[in-house]
């Protein structure tokens, strides 16, 4: 599970942990001084895949691109094929 740096708790690190769930959620800076400045009682810092945050990096600038269009950010379709249709005409003009 790849997540943003927002959503490095304890509480979801261990929500993931439970079933077998590897996470891979960058360090924020104030905690990395937190557990600096507790010294040996700080742990060590979690493991953390440096690539694998950067492939989510490139999935975040997609739906970037997509909210661009006034009718994918907002949902403003009725049906969910209307929906998928845009999606596709805007993800296949971004491509291009």
């Amino acid at each position: 599970m790849l997540a943003a740096k927002g959503y490095t708790s304890t509480a979801n690190r261990a929500f993931l942990t439970r079933p077998g769930i590897t996470a891979t959620i960058g360090e924020r800076e104030d905690q990395k001084a937190g557990r600096t400045r507790r010294g040996s009682a700080g742990c060590r810092p979690r493991a953390f895949d440096i690539e694998a945050y950067k492939g989510r990096n490139v999935v975040e600038r997609c739906f970037s691109k997509l909210k661009r269009w006034r009718g994918i950010a907002t949902r403003y379709d009725k049906t969910a094929r209307a929906y998928l249709a845009g999606l596709t005409l805007a993800a296949t003009l971004i491509w291009t």
